[in-house]
């Protein structure tokens, strides 16, 4: 694919509008997908290893496809398995064999962002660009610490943001023959990820100094994990600074297997938690690397009940029937957090959600996104730069124009739980899941009733 046009042809019709409920209950069990971070981490770090990996469980969504399709114009072997459900990656080494490339990254975050970083060490020439969303979301930063290493990185549109152009450039070394940027990560967590995962391939000893506040800390933990299991172990100073060793190369682990999306969990814990339940997600659990599966603990201290082993967890209601209003800081769970801020409908009292700036930037501005569609249900909303604060409507409300989505499939699974509502309710563009989960409303149905 080379530009949004291919894109779009390629793509099947979305259906427009669908109504939900309102809905009584909630009950059942539900196998989720493969992790949208952990698949495209994993796709990259297998077509950067020496040796064969085969890819277990992997996600089939949207911005999995864009990975497959970068992968293969850069010149790695992906296939299918013959069982349907494993992915066989042929690793290159380190070394795309393409060296010219004109790449669509839709609005696939987890994949343009690694990718540039690995590109600027490639020594090739490249361009990447994505939907017009994506041309807003920030890159800027990770921009800036690949010019510190010497990349040639230029900016094809607005400064700061993408589309990009990667040209060949020199790695630069200090006097002791290693490597030492520094990188901002107040924005996003990615671009620290983008340059844990790429620099390994200099060969050369890194030092990775972080700048302002990390956010998301457990999406580094999921880096760094994953990391490990292709044979490069780094150093983690406090999350201050981060070092890996001289001549760190990846290795084909044989298989690896993807862990069910922790933040897709939270849909269905929070239908049980509202409708009854209990609600049980297979393939993820307490032995989860995924930082959002600590949404289950913020569900509990909003009263929920909810168990867990070690690739399972589920929820059901209170005794009281009723939840409770939280005042909570989601830097540790921020795409789940969008979850509690749908629980808090059925909550008494009002909830607040601290340390969510990162939703600014994500596939749309998510805290603007959540007050205005909350507010068409009746719901008292107060959104800040950094926080957004719940109070459950006095009378609900069923909005004659539908919730709005946003072109984010978060914001449209989100709100099909408002659907527990004492009205029916119509989401606009619901096929925008199909970005990390397809399937989503018939798995939603097949608990929800």
């Amino acid at each position: 694919m080379s530009d949004s046009a291919t894109e779009s042809q390629s793509s099947p019709a979305r259906p427009a509008q669908l109504t939900l409920g309102p809905l009584t209950r909630a009950g059942g069990s539900i196998v989720l997908p493969g992790s949208k971070s952990i698949s495209n981490r994993v796709l990259l770090l297998a077509a950067l290893s020496r040796g064969k990996t085969r890819v277990r469980d992997l996600l089939d969504s949207d911005d999995t496809r864009v990975m497959l399709t970068a992968l293969a114009e850069l010149g790695v072997a992906c296939r299918p398995g013959d069982d349907g459900k494993d992915y066989l990656v042929q690793g290159v080494g380190g070394a795309f064999p393409v060296r010219e490339a004109r790449l669509f990254m839709g609005n696939a975050g987890t994949a343009i962002r690694p990718l540039t970083a690995v590109l600027a060490l490639q020594g090739g020439s490249y361009a990447l660009s994505g939907v017009p969303r994506m041309h807003e979301r920030p890159i800027g930063d990770l921009v800036d610490a690949l010019r510190q290493l010497g990349a040639r990185v230029d900016y094809l549109g607005n400064d700061g943001y993408p589309p990009l152009a990667v040209r060949p450039g020199e790695v630069r070394t200090g006097e002791d023959g290693g490597i030492s940027i520094q990188v901002r990560v107040s924005a996003s967590s990615q671009f620290l990820t983008a340059l844990l995962m790429a620099l390994p391939l200099t060969g050369k000893p890194v030092l990775i100094e972080v700048l302002g506040e990390l956010i998301s800390k457990p999406y580094i933990d999921i880096t760094l994990n994953l990391m490990r299991r292709f044979g490069v172990e780094v150093e983690n100073r406090g999350y201050a600074a981060f070092a890996i060793p001289a001549g760190a190369c990846y290795a084909a682990p044989d298989s690896v297997y993807v862990e069910g999306d922790a933040s897709s969990a939270s849909y269905f814990l929070a239908a049980g938690a509202i409708g009854g339940g209990p609600v049980r997600v297979e393939g993820v659990g307490s032995a989860s690397i995924q930082g959002d599966i600590r949404f289950a603990e913020a569900l509990a201290a909003m009263g929920a009940v909810v168990e867990s082993g070690p690739n399972w967890i589920q929820a059901s209601a209170p005794a009281s029937a009723k939840l409770r209003a939280v005042e909570l800081d989601c830097n540790h769970i921020p795409d789940a957090a969008m979850t509690l801020a749908m629980a808090a409908l059925f909550a008494q009292g009002a909830t607040r959600l601290t340390n969510i700036a990162s939703w600014r930037v994500k596939e749309t501005d998510r805290i603007a996104a959540m007050a205005k569609e909350l507010a068409k249900l009746g719901a008292a909303v107060e959104g800040g730069s950094d926080y957004l604060a719940v109070t459950p409507p006095q009378a609900w409300k069923t909005p004659a124009e539908g919730i709005d989505t946003y072109d984010d499939h978060r914001m449209a699974m989100c709100f099909s739980l408002a659907a527990f509502g004492p009205l029916p309710l119509r989401i606009n563009d619901p096929g925008c899941v199909a970005k990390t989960f397809p399937d989503y409303f018939e798995a939603f149905r097949h608990v929800a009733d």
